[in-house]
C-alpha cells in the first residue's frame, strides 16, 4: 500500500499521542508510557522539521532515501540540516547546531528496554517537540 504524505498533520497526531502517553497515570503505566511518549515526541519533531523543510522550498530528492533529508531520522537529520537551502535555511541550520535538540534520541530506541530511556531525556524531548511544533505552526 502506498500512503500519501501530510507531515504537518502527522506531526500533530504523533505529538498529541505522545502527550497522552506522557500523562498516563494508571497503575503500572509509568515509566513505560513515558518511554514510548519520548519516541513519539522524536517522530513528531522529525515531522515538524520536515514540514519546515517543505515550507523552505525543499523537496524529497526521489533518488536515494539514505541521502535524502526527508527520510532521515535524528540524529542524522540534524547533521544533514547543515546543508539546508531555501527561505528558512538559516533557521534549519540553527536547528542543526542546537546540541539540546533531541539530544540522546535515536530511532533505534524503539528496540530498547524502558530502563535505557531516561526520564530526563523524555522531558527534554517533550520540550524539543513542543518548540518544533510551534515553529511548524508559523511555517
Amino acid at each position: 500500500m502506498v500512503y500519501t504524505q501530510d507531515v504537518r498533520t502527522a506531526a500533530r497526531r504523533h505529538f498529541r499521542a505522545a502527550q497522552v502517553l506522557y500523562g498516563q497515570a494508571g497503575p503500572g503505566d509509568q515509566p513505560g508510557c513515558k518511554a514510548v511518549a519520548g519516541y513519539l515526541f522524536g517522530i513528531a519533531g522529525e515531522l515538524a522539521v520536515k514540514e519546515l523543510m517543505r515550507a523552505s522550498g525543499m523537496m524529497p530528492s526521489g533518488v536515494d532515501r539514505r541521502d535524502d533529508l526527508f527520510f532521515a531520522h535524528f540524529p542524522a537529520l540534524k547533521t544533514m540540516l547543515a546543508t539546508a537551502q531555501g527561505r528558512r535555511a538559516g533557521e534549519l541550520r540553527r536547528l542543526s547546531e542546537d546540541p539540546r535538540l533531541f539530544q540522546n534520541w535515536d530511532i533505534a530506541m524503539r528496540y530498547a528496554p524502558t530502563k535505557d530511556i531516561s526520564a530526563n531525556w523524555v522531558e527534554a524531548w517533550k520540550a524539543s517537540a513542543e518548540e518544533l511544533i510551534d515553529r511548524m505552526a508559523t511555517a
